[in-house]
């Protein structure tokens, strides 16, 4: 799938609005009673960067980041600043932020992945851009400065040497959004102070 490795401007993501979807068919009984059902076992992000921008120089940032990507044709990545962690926002990155597997004596990768727990009930997210420089890895609780690597454009650690048998493998890390333009046209309005503006600029995660 046609993707770049480049992260959409940082100044006007952090002004943007969006977040989490979900799809559910819901049926409404002729009792009133409910039956759903979720179509998605995973979520999907959606966004608007239209609310990040400031200036005119950011309107020009944009229209130059979407001719570049050809509209909706290349998925880039993006900063999604409510969730950017393995762990809290408040809170460093640390190599046992997030359970990534189980060590057997033969394999050599993992994926890194973020839980989202509430209650007793929990979803498992995969990451798939983490940030480069941020990634940390823990064996048993301690951390591991050499012997692996990471690949930053699939999220996956690879082990010189397979992790010993029941070794707990732990991450923390910074990640991006794989995401692309929603749109194929920018509605762009220029004012009276000629400081510009773009009625939307949707964004949809890219899932493989």
């Amino acid at each position: 799938m046609a993707f770049h490795e480049i992260r959409f401007p940082d100044n006007i993501s952090r002004g943007a609005r969006g977040g989490p979807e979900r799809r559910t068919q819901i049926v409404e009984l002729a009792s009133g009673d409910e039956e759903r059902n979720a179509s998605w076992a995973n979520s999907r992000r959606r966004y608007d960067a239209s609310y990040g921008i400031r200036r005119a120089d950011d309107l020009a940032a944009v229209v130059a980041f979407f001719e570049a990507r050809n509209g909706r044709l290349y998925g880039f990545r993006w900063k999604d600043w409510a969730d950017y962690k393995s762990y809290l926002p408040s809170k460093p990155v640390g190599e046992t932020d997030q359970f990534i597997g189980t060590g057997d004596g033969s394999t050599t990768s993992f994926q890194l992945v973020k839980k989202y727990i509430s209650g007793s009930q929990s979803w498992v997210r995969v990451i798939t851009k983490p940030v480069a420089g941020t990634v940390k890895v823990g064996l048993d609780g301690a951390p591991q400065s050499l012997g692996w690597s990471v690949d930053i454009t699939t999220g996956i650690i690879t082990f010189a040497t397979a992790p010993s048998n029941g070794a707990t493998i732990t991450a923390g890390f910074e990640f991006d959004v794989p995401v692309r333009f929603d749109t194929d046209q920018l509605d762009v309005t220029m004012d009276i102070e000629r400081l510009g503006s773009i009625t939307s600029i949707p964004m949809i995660e890219v899932r493989r």
